[in-house]
């Protein structure tokens, strides 16, 4: 710790460790693997960036924020430390470079998402490297009672055995007691190596405040104009609401531009750049902005919409204030934002029969199955994430195993004479190179690969032929593209009855509806207790205060905030027989109630968008009716037939 202390100091600039951090490295120079649970903004990058520069091999940072990827790598840079990320907006020279220099062995930290595991090229490279340390952001996502489960998660924890890994750091500022328990025993980790720092911040003043619909742009713009102008965020819940209310904010003076996941990569990187070069900028955006962003000087946070978890409501404001300076996060408490988060969730529900026939489709043969998550999800009408949970659920279950998924589809383009490749090398390995040039077919310019064919004709594992073909656009001799990704799972044992089995998984599906409808609950709970606010916070993580904060909305006031009544809209029964004739006319993508009230209110599935029905205009007719009152209504005109398949 002693050599760390210094390297602290000259190559990081700081003084000393701030609290828990010292502890964390500590356990991982020691050998263990270790997990920290540190509040947004409290330095949990410098856990695994400092112990990078102090062990031999590399450092794999695994995060689904390309943002914080492309931050943290430009202040290394400034830093002289050899960092580098692998994303998809690299192009192939750059990601050929990023391998060149990890095979090389003069990296010291890669940044990468989560997905990146799926492809089989970068999945052979991690095997031939030293991987010292296997950092992994965002770690509450490996758990169901997390807010945010992320299937890809639950293979971290088995590919850090297959790669050797030396030691594991989990990181998240959003874990509960639950949580950490998870993340803990995902990895292996020794309950003594969790550290977990306080989650109070006394500079954060939170305040609550009810609103009506209709009258909350003139509270936003009041606060605006009666507080000290600093920069910004305002949180909001769809995409279209960013756009309105940045615009209407900008007709009244303010510097205020949207942002969020619908704009162009290049427009969004526009905003941020704007954003963190001005001490007076408004951001309106979606949850898309301010994951991995290190702005010091945020001085407020609104929530225009609810938040849609107190996890998710922590981790934003956690974007305010850390320069430890006062900052102000408001929410604007209003019942009839409802409706819209609860539609989102019960929409990302597969139906019974949907699960049924992805069954069915899954062990309708013995042995191995290659199966395109893309494909698949259409065909069956269940988004990519859900699916992926799906076949998650039967892993775990002991049904079947994924293997190392790999592209239908290779093909490249010589940069160089084609002819005069093989005879780059010598023996054995130029005979082999010719085989697999000889074997590609071309077109106009790029040629083609079976690599399965080729494998089959050369006798040659298909690993093999991938590593060459890496090894040659590393050199950039060709560039390469690969597509058509396919998964494949061994199937380990046929359940016996696969319809209970569809009912037991269409339940789990049904059990994480009530989990994320209880994490809405506990948002209005939090904003009505009944005593102060960052007290009852802290409790969700597992802190205790000593006392209350002395600043929040109840502590001012010393009384629960009193919500106003919450809309109940029905079903406009003058618009049923449009639907009963589209429900007719669409019968095969609109035939079960879950998706035809789905549909009616504008959550858009996988058939519905390849069909794009989006644009009907009877999408969306009853955005505004709770979910159930339309699911109820589809249920009562369907036949018995459709209610069974719900």
């Amino acid at each position: 710790m002693q050599r760390a202390r210094e390297l602290l100091r000259r190559k990081f600039g700081f003084d000393d460790f701030r609290p828990g951090q010292a502890q964390v490295i500590g356990h991982l120079l020691a050998g263990s693997s270790a997990a920290a649970v540190f509040p947004t903004g409290s330095g949990k990058s410098l856990c695994y960036q400092l112990p990078a520069l102090m062990l031999p091999g590399v450092t794999i940072v695994i995060s689904p924020l390309i943002a914080l990827m492309k931050d943290q790598i430009d202040r290394l840079d400034t830093l002289g430390i050899a960092a580098a990320r692998m994303d998809s907006t690299l192009d192939a020279g750059q990601a050929a470079g990023v391998m060149r220099d990890l095979r090389e062995g003069s990296l010291k930290l890669l940044y990468v998402a989560p997905e990146r595991f799926n492809n089989e090229r970068f999945r052979e490279a991690m095997k031939r490297t030293r991987i010292s340390l296997f950092a992994v952001d965002e770690a509450h996502c490996i758990s169901e009672w997390g807010h945010n489960f992320r299937p890809d998660y639950l293979k971290l924890a088995l590919l850090a055995k297959e790669y050797s890994v030396e030691r594991v750091l989990a990181l998240t500022a959003t874990a509960t007691p639950q949580v950490l328990v998870d993340i803990c025993k995902g990895f292996g980790i020794e309950a003594g190596c969790a550290v977990r720092t306080g989650f109070h911040r006394p500079n954060l003043e939170l305040l609550a405040t009810a609103v009506e619909g209709k009258s909350r742009d003139a509270i936003l713009l009041s606060r605006l104009r009666d507080r000290e102008a600093g920069p910004t965020i305002v949180y909001v819940t769809l995409q279209r609401t960013a756009e309105e209310v940045a615009a209407r904010l900008s007709r009244s003076g303010f510097e205020a531009r949207a942002y969020h996941a619908g704009m162009e990569t290049s427009e969004r990187s526009s905003v941020q750049d704007w954003f963190f070069a001005s001490r007076k900028a408004i951001v309106v955006a979606t949850i898309a902005f301010g994951m991995g962003i290190d702005k010091s000087d945020i001085r407020a946070v609104y929530h225009y919409n609810l938040p849609k978890s107190l996890e998710n409501y922590s981790q934003e404001i956690g974007r305010s204030g850390r320069d430890g300076l006062p900052s102000t996060c408001e929410a604007f408490v209003c019942p009839d934002d409802l409706n819209t988060l609860e539609n989102f969730i019960y929409g990302d529900s597969p139906s019974l029969a949907s699960i049924r026939a992805l069954l069915g489709e899954v062990f309708a043969v013995g042995g191995e199955l290659e199966l395109s998550l893309y494909d698949c999800s259409h065909r069956h009408d269940i988004r990519q994430l859900v699916l992926r949970t799906l076949l998650a659920y039967l892993e775990l279950e002991g049904l079947i195993r994924e293997g190392t998924p790999f592209y239908s589809e290779y093909r490249f383009k010589a940069l160089v004479p084609i002819e005069g490749i093989a005879a780059r090398f010598e023996g054995e390995r130029r005979d082999f190179v010719a085989k697999i040039l000889d074997a590609s077919k071309r077109a106009k310019t790029w040629y083609s690969l079976d690599l399965d064919e080729t494998a089959d004709a050369l006798d040659s594992p298909r690993e093999r032929i991938v590593r060459a073909l890496d090894y040659l656009a590393e050199k950039l001799w060709i560039e390469l593209e690969a597509a058509g990704v396919c998964n494949r799972f061994a199937l380990l044992e046929k359940p016996g009855d696969l319809d209970a089995l569809a009912a037991d998984l269409y339940k789990r599906t049904e059990r994480r509806e009530e989990r994320e409808l209880s994490r809405i609950t506990q948002v209005l709970g939090l904003f009505q207790h009944e005593g102060c606010l960052a007290e009852k916070l802290g409790s969700h993580f597992g802190e205790e205060l000593p006392e209350p904060c002395g600043h929040c909305s109840w502590c001012r006031r010393k009384k629960a905030l009193a919500l106003p009544p919450r809309a109940k809209p029905i079903v406009d029964e003058s618009r049923w027989d449009e639907v009963e004739a589209l429900r007719v006319e669409k019968q095969e993508l609109l035939g079960s109630p879950r998706a035809l009230a789905r549909f009616l209110c504008g959550l858009s599935t996988p058939r519905t968008s390849r069909a794009r029905l989006s644009s009907h205009p009877l999408y969306g007719a009853f955005s505004e009716v709770p979910f159930m009152s339309v699911l109820e209504r589809a249920l009562a005109s369907g036949t018995n037939a459709e209610r069974g398949g719900l």
